[in-house]
């Protein structure tokens, strides 16, 4: 059997994997990227789920952009291959007492609603968004930045340290080194409390801290997600910088898919990799399920670290405290995904007629922080929660092509069942989660169950063995503390790159990684060069 020969290899065709071969492939290199299932695009993805009704388009998990710098979209000219946002209105949460939060860039009709709850809130919603800028511009460089050995001996490891803290000496003092010790050790509602008095405000406000995460808004650590989730609206230059990718998700991948092959890059659908080959300590190659093998001195894995780590390289050519961190690797998730089409809008009780920064905002299902907290307990104790929250987008509402005519489609990312259902199927179980969602929309939006025409319901199992999220978790290793910056995904590999020469990795489970951003894929490559070996 002939050996086929490339200058690199991808493990993976997720969005970050495509966005590694694409740079690979511009600076001359000869890729190929290896896709285990039967489409690129892992978990941004369009799909038809409905056979007798393939006119619906959903986006079958994530379901919105933020954070992917415009370096990405520019250096590989993603905006002529088809990717193309509009902006996501800020938020909107619909109350079971008839009242609903708006949050939008109309300060005035932000401030009235706020204040239908707690006047004071009203007051401080602007001082709190305020503070989350400050915060996050400085927090911002870090994602742009490969995060340092620390602790480490080595001369260009010290190096690495010192330029990262001279960078931040201009915009850190006492006040904001103890808000962001804070922000890593503190709960989202503790941090909460701080600012405000009304419990469907910090239920609001708690959203973006517990988005795909194993933790209640009460969790130490919390606080930080928020924040991460933060980063990203506030360094796009606006307070709302969510967009809604025109063709669903599936587009984003596609557009770089069309970039990586415009650059020359291979890619391989079908190509489920069995092993990755070392030598001496070096990477050489893969080989494919059903034996094919192919060489390269260069391999980049965009894969979750488990299967990386654990399963595509024999444990003897790592070091035991490696391996001993990748099994430690937390992925724990009690997501569900729940994808609607609807005959008709929402038409919620509080706001009846459509309105942009309602319709199209993200709308969020849930009362409060208690109601949050307690969704969590009870998963956390094994069952599926009774009232569960659900974080939702409308795309038709920006992109009409998704359904037919009048039609819409409703992405609901709901929460939480239990993480163990990634073990075993729970299918009649998630219907009934389902149910209870769509009955908890009902509370607001009445016409919301008579609706209904076709549903798909996703759990944890099958988001793990369908498209390779170990545990069902969207970020392929859940945010808190001891799993961010230089811890992330193992102590001493934080900066893109293995114990294997040769072998870089560009997985969510890197730092920056989170959210279809492209940095990791961006920076597994940066690294590559600083290393001369692109």
């Amino acid at each position: 059997m002939s050996v086929n020969e490339y200058d690199a290899i991808v493990v993976g065709g997720g969005h970050n994997g495509l966005v590694a071969a694409a740079y690979l492939a511009k600076y001359g290199k000869k890729v190929v990227v290896l896709e285990a299932r039967h489409k690129t695009g892992g978990a941004t993805d369009t799909s038809q789920p409905w056979p007798e009704a393939p006119e619906y388009s959903v986006t079958t998990l994530s379901y919105v952009m933020s954070l992917m710098p415009d370096y990405v979209i520019q250096d590989l000219n993603l905006r002529k291959h088809g990717y193309a946002t509009k902006p996501l209105g800020i938020g909107y949460m619909p109350h079971p007492d008839g009242r609903s939060l708006i949050q939008c860039n109309d300060d005035q009709k932000t401030y009235d609603t706020f204040a239908q709850f707690s006047k004071h809130d009203a007051d401080q919603l602007p001082l709190f968004n305020d503070w989350i800028e400050r915060v996050a511009n400085i927090l911002h460089p870090l994602l742009d930045s490969a995060p340092p050995r620390i602790g480490s001996k080595r001369f260009r490891d010290i190096k690495d340290l010192g330029h990262l803290a001279w960078t931040l000496r201009k915009d850190l003092n006492e006040r904001m080194v103890g808000d962001i010790t804070r922000l890593f050790t503190m709960s989202a509602a503790d941090l909460l409390d701080r600012w405000f008095e009304n419990d469907a405000v910090k239920g609001l406000a708690a959203v973006n801290a517990i988005i795909g995460t194993w933790a209640g808004p009460e969790s130490p650590g919390t606080a930080y997600v928020l924040m991460h989730h933060s980063v990203g609206d506030e360094a796009q230059g606006q307070q709302a910088s969510w967009g809604v990718p025109m063709g669903g998700m599936g587009a984003v991948a596609q557009a770089i898919r069309n970039s990586a092959e415009a650059f020359g890059a291979e890619v391989r659908v079908n190509s489920p990799v069995e092993k990755i080959t070392v030598e001496g300590g070096r990477a050489t190659g893969v080989v494919l399920e059903g034996g094919e093998e192919i060489k390269a001195p260069l391999l980049v894995t965009a894969c979750h670290p488990k299967i990386t780590f654990l399963r595509h390289i024999d444990r003897k050519e790592l070091p035991e405290d490696f391996v001993s961190d990748i099994e430690n690797w937390r992925s724990r998730s009690g997501t569900v995904k729940v994808n609607l089409a609807l005959s008709d809008l929402p038409r919620f009780t509080a706001n009846p007629e459509f309105d942009q920064d309602v319709h199209g905002s993200g709308i969020e299902i849930l009362d409060g922080m208690d109601y949050l907290e307690t969704a969590f307990l009870e998963a956390k104790a094994g069952k599926a929660c009774a009232r569960p929250f659900a974080d939702c987008v409308i795309p038709t509402v920006f992109d009409p092509t998704m359904a037919p005519e009048g039609h819409h489609i409703v992405s609901c990312f709901a929460q939480w069942v239990p993480h163990t259902w990634s073990e075993e199927r729970n299918q009649d179980e998630l219907e009934k989660f389902a149910d209870r969602l769509c009955d908890r929309w009902t509370e607001v939006a009445p016409n919301f169950n008579d609706s209904i025409l076709h549903r798909q319901v996703i759990g944890p199992w099958e988001i793990e063995n369908e498209y390779g999220l170990i545990g069902g978790n969207i970020f392929h290793g859940e945010l808190t503390v001891d799993q961010l910056f230089h811890m992330r995904p193992a102590l001493g590999y934080a900066d893109y790159r293995t114990p294997i020469q040769g072998l870089y990795q560009a997985s969510s489970a890197t730092h920056a990684g989170g959210g279809a951003t492209g940095m990791p894929g961006h920076h597994a490559v940066r690294e590559m060069r600083r290393d001369k070996v692109v």
